[in-house]
């Protein structure tokens, strides 16, 4: 389908996931299902087959922006399962029905998962964070809503310094931030009582895909016995890896890493910026969610009462030659 039939939304959205103006597992969601809302309501399709396509199209389009961001197709999976119809107006109404329930579920699981998260935290406790994570700060939130003192450790996280981002939020919680270098985090972490991450993907076998520098932190803290808490919603969990898919690690531009003035004056380098890694699950103590906290070995008996057995893409074209052509391009 032509890109002018998309809605100037879904390409804004996609623009924004891109580029990281819109960021957060939750947040993403939010965007993706809300997008493809406004293309429903917007269509100016004339049949059903015109509006399934073109629905279609926009999932594929929102989906070609972050390979990594799970939450992005579970998002559209939820909507595009639920668009049924023998009409235009059925399948607007659908897909509509179905972009406001998952909106309205995203609300109230990170609240869940904050009170279950805050649990494992005790009063007095010294948290360590990487980067950014919405989940892993309602844990945070939930446990001082509960009247639990605590302070953090906050890694900056680069090359974007999204660790900026979460002692910001946790300072107007209250809590007292000590922000470190990403290469100080071993010197702290007999000082702290629990690792606290978020994840951008969580893999069957309880594998955990976060920000890069996510896998050697955990490594850190298993030596030292210091707990290993991820903070994630259902929406981050990857049904594809059921079935033996891999998890596409993103690589972001090397401009995030290196200016152009400072890359002519090393010279002839080989610049690589890896956005995310996978940590084992054995470096892993919880994966807390909204539907409670599990061992990450358990965490494929979650997925598969959420997802079933595997998993069949609503945004693919139909037909032989739309499979051949979802082939070619890995959709």
């Amino acid at each position: 389908m032509d890109d002018d039939v998309l809605h100037s939304t879904v390409t804004a959205v996609a623009d924004d996931i891109e580029t990281m103006e819109t960021r957060g597992a939750a947040t993403i969601a939010n965007a993706a299902a809300s997008a493809l809302r406004t293309q429903a309501n917007e269509s100016e399709a004339e049949t059903p087959a015109a509006f399934r396509s073109e629905m279609r199209a926009a999932a594929r389009h929102l989906l070609d922006t972050r390979p990594t961001a799970v939450s992005l197709p579970n998002a559209l999976r939820y909507v595009l399962r639920r668009m049924e119809g023998d009409s235009v107006e059925a399948l607007r109404r659908s897909v509509e029905a179905g972009a406001t329930a998952f909106c309205e579920q995203l609300d109230r699981a990170q609240d869940d998962l904050g009170e279950i998260g805050a649990n494992r935290l005790r009063d007095g406790d010294r948290v360590m964070t990487h980067c950014h994570s919405t989940d892993a700060v309602a844990c945070i939130a939930a446990a001082v809503g509960q009247g639990k003192d605590l302070t953090a450790v906050v890694k900056e996280t680069r090359p974007r310094k999204q660790g900026h981002i979460t002692a910001r939020e946790l300072r107007e919680l209250g809590v007292p931030v000590t922000l470190i270098v990403d290469s100080a985090a071993r010197r702290y972490l007999d000082d702290v009582d629990h690792v606290l991450v978020g994840a951008d993907a969580i893999a069957a076998d309880g594998s955990v895909v976060n920000k890069i520098g996510t896998s050697g932190l955990a490594v850190n803290a298993r030596e030292r016995g210091t707990p290993v808490m991820v903070a994630a919603q259902t929406i981050k969990l990857h049904p594809d890896t059921m079935t033996g898919h891999t998890v596409d690690i993103e690589m972001r531009e090397e401009s995030e890493v290196i200016g152009p003035a400072e890359r002519e004056a090393i010279g002839e380098i080989t610049v690589e910026n890896p956005a995310f890694d996978v940590t084992p699950p054995r470096h892993v103590d919880a994966i807390v969610t909204e539907r409670g906290q599990f061992p990450p070995e358990s965490i494929v008996t979650l997925m598969r009462e959420l997802f079933g057995e595997g998993t069949r893409e609503p945004w693919a074209k139909e037909g032989a030659a739309g499979r051949q052509a979802d082939r070619e391009t890995g959709l």
